[in-house]
């Protein structure tokens, strides 16, 4: 396996004012200086970018947004561009999390048009896929992640996105939910998604790519999850908040 620096990744989704999310992310740089060997990133909302930019300057963790348009500028109400979102200060974009396919109608296909996009403008894209609580239990987990995989990154090609691609699994039913697929479940999805990365980008690719696992990541459970051998690092939600506990996370090691 080649050596792949884990990421660890907090999704704050719809909290915090400006004034909040500064405060913290200031305070969660002092608690993470220093550290090495993990990269970390915050993805506030959009009204938070630029406060969080500012309050990161000159520390180690990088900003990232938690959505984006295809297109760079155009008639499209409410939404940002990736050249808006690299303005802002990002180097990183989350992509096709589930609480945007469930409530806001995206698709694999819109999926693919913004990784494209944000390759484009020079942002690091991250792709999160995951089977429902029914999927799974209808044992379609792998055929979910191998079509979310395929569809999403269509016609993106080897060298096109060169350490610019981090993939996070995250079982829909263990979103914030408590429940945590096991250290197993989780190690079977990430090998199976580093496989159908290999036969898309070529193997080379493929063992570089970050795969990120979410789904209720807590201080109690990420040295596990990160001890096995495809788990990179952690797309976290809940627990990504507060800069203490979130700061804990990033000292798993």
């Amino acid at each position: 396996m080649d050596a792949r620096t884990p990421l660890i990744a907090g999704n704050w989704k719809m909290f915090k004012t400006p004034q909040e999310a500064a405060r913290d992310a200031a305070a969660l740089a002092e608690l993470v200086k220093g550290v090495e060997g993990v990269d970390v990133m915050i993805a506030p909302t959009f009204a938070c970018l630029v406060p969080v930019a500012q309050a990161l300057e000159g520390s180690a963790v990088a900003l990232g947004a938690q959505n984006m348009h295809w297109e760079t500028e155009g008639a499209y109400t409410g939404e940002l561009s990736g050249p808006m979102l690299k303005a802002a200060g990002c180097s990183h974009v989350i992509i096709g999390h589930s609480e945007r396919r469930q409530y806001f109608g995206e698709t694999d296909e819109t999926v693919n048009k913004k990784i494209k996009a944000a390759l484009e403008a020079g942002l690091k894209a991250v792709l999160c896929i995951g089977e429902t609580e029914e999927e799974r239990d209808q044992e379609k987990t792998l055929n979910v992640l191998d079509k979310q995989l395929k569809d999403g990154l269509k016609d993106i090609f080897p060298g096109s996105g060169e350490d610019a691609l981090v993939v996070a699994y995250e079982p829909v039913w263990a979103i914030g939910t408590g429940k945590t697929a096991t250290d197993d479940q989780a190690q079977e999805a990430h090998a199976f998604i580093r496989k159908v990365l290999a036969e898309l980008l070529g193997k080379d690719l493929a063992k570089s790519t970050r795969i990120l696992y979410g789904g209720s990541v807590k201080p109690a459970n990420i040295a596990a999850l990160m001890s096995k051998p495809d788990i990179d690092g952690g797309l976290v939600g809940g627990a990504s908040l507060d800069p203490e506990t979130f700061s804990q996370i990033v000292k798993f090691q």
